[in-house]
């Protein structure tokens, strides 16, 4: 049973308020505020069919059912549904499509996504395209009468591209092609691809999300009830759902989501002008920079400009990006991002390596590339281990 969040008006609850209010509501057995961690498989039922909604858990969880309503309010959406991962909602939109079908995706996505497409389902018949997706027309070149979905991210990892939604979603719409977006990095805290005519909205609720790295979890949230309906039989089909205790870590991570962003926006900030001046930095991406290629369009469609950054060191090889990272204190170097604490990895050696490194370098994902998640630490503390580590 996928979860239904029938949206309240906006006069009626704001960002902020959503994270912590939005789709839900006390329990009704003893009236918790917080949904309980309902740790079973299974539901008694008082005749064959007769149940009080909910019949083995892989169909539905009530801690699952209140994932799923949060994730449908705070992404604007009706529809919410929680997996066992992200890679596992990117891999239930991809069943949406038979042998014969093309996608179209940016050409430097998550090195995971990038493995997904080419490695699991190219094999069954289905085509991808990897194109520079912050030049829509690059896109449009693309599309054939094949063509069935575009699968973007915005800002793209790791090389903090924009993409435009708007235009994304007017080109999608001309074609009559799915668009979804992975929100991972923005988070709809940031931006919200649904309202700007995306038809599904992906997470790595991982991330910042679930904001404390505890918890694999993934998440898609759509509005059309056709859309949600097929995409609930494979998530029930497949069968990659989150477990319950997921379901309750993620969602009490989604109630300080808007306090976390603002740090991590303002950490993300301060580091991000720290490392373009400093003299031994060759270059920063960061989409709040006036110099980012896309910088308009990310003002346009994005409330602030998020907590990840990447750079290269002048002159820097494969070495000497790892010697940097190896000397992090207060950064860890580990996968993922977007936790409370700072992160610092190595694309092409960690989050990217699925992808051939002629592949990666085409994208600017080059050996000297060090990527940051700015967590919500003292910035000074932050930029003092930057400092220490450059040298």
């Amino acid at each position: 049973m996928y979860a239904y969040h029938k949206k309240m008006s906006k006069k009626d609850l704001r960002f902020n308020s959503k994270t912590i209010h939005g789709g839900q509501h006390p329990d009704k057995a003893y009236g918790a505020v917080m949904p309980p961690i309902y740790q079973t498989s299974t539901y008694a039922q008082t005749t064959p069919g007769g149940h009080q909604g909910y019949e083995y858990s892989r169909s539905g969880n009530p801690t699952r059912t209140a994932l799923e309503n949060a994730l449908a309010s705070i992404e604007n959406g009706n529809y919410g549904l929680a997996f066992a991962s992200g890679l596992s909602a990117m891999d239930a939109v991809i069943k949406l499509l038979e042998p014969g079908d093309e996608v179209i995706s940016t050409n430097d996505l998550y090195g995971g996504s990038y493995r997904l497409f080419r490695r699991v389902f190219e094999k069954y018949g289905i085509k991808f395209h990897f194109v520079g997706m912050q030049d829509i027309n690059a896109v449009a070149e693309k599309i054939n009468n094949k063509t069935k979905l575009l699968w973007l991210e915005t800002p793209t990892n790791p090389m903090m591209n924009v993409v435009d939604l708007e235009a994304a979603s007017q080109l999608a719409k001309k074609h009559n092609l799915l668009l979804a977006v992975d929100n991972t990095f923005a988070t709809p805290y940031l931006q919200q691809p649904l309202d700007f005519g995306a038809d599904i909205v992906m997470h790595s609720a991982t991330k910042y999300l679930g904001g404390h790295s505890d918890v694999v979890v993934g998440a898609l949230v759509v509005k059309d009830k056709e859309l949600a309906e097929k995409l609930y039989f494979i998530q029930n089909a497949s069968g990659a759902v989150c477990g319950p205790m997921d379901s309750f870590l993620t969602l009490r991570g989604i109630k300080t989501l808007h306090v976390r962003m603002q740090r991590h926006c303002e950490n993300g900030e301060a580091i991000a002008n720290y490392l373009a001046k400093h003299p031994k930095i060759e270059k920063v991406y960061w989409p709040g920079f006036k110099s980012h290629p896309n910088h308009e369009v990310a003002r346009k469609q994005m409330k602030g400009f998020g907590g990840m950054i990447s750079f290269i060191p002048k002159g820097s090889s494969f070495e000497d990006a790892v010697k940097i990272v190896e000397k992090l204190q207060v950064f860890t170097l580990a996968e993922s991002l977007g936790g409370v604490e700072s992160l610092a990895g190595h694309p092409a050696s960690m989050t990217h390596a699925s992808i051939p490194k002629e592949e990666r370098e085409k994208s600017g994902v080059v050996d000297g590339l060090i990527r940051l998640s700015v967590g919500i630490e003292d910035v000074d503390d932050l930029i003092a281990d930057l400092e220490q580590a450059i040298g």
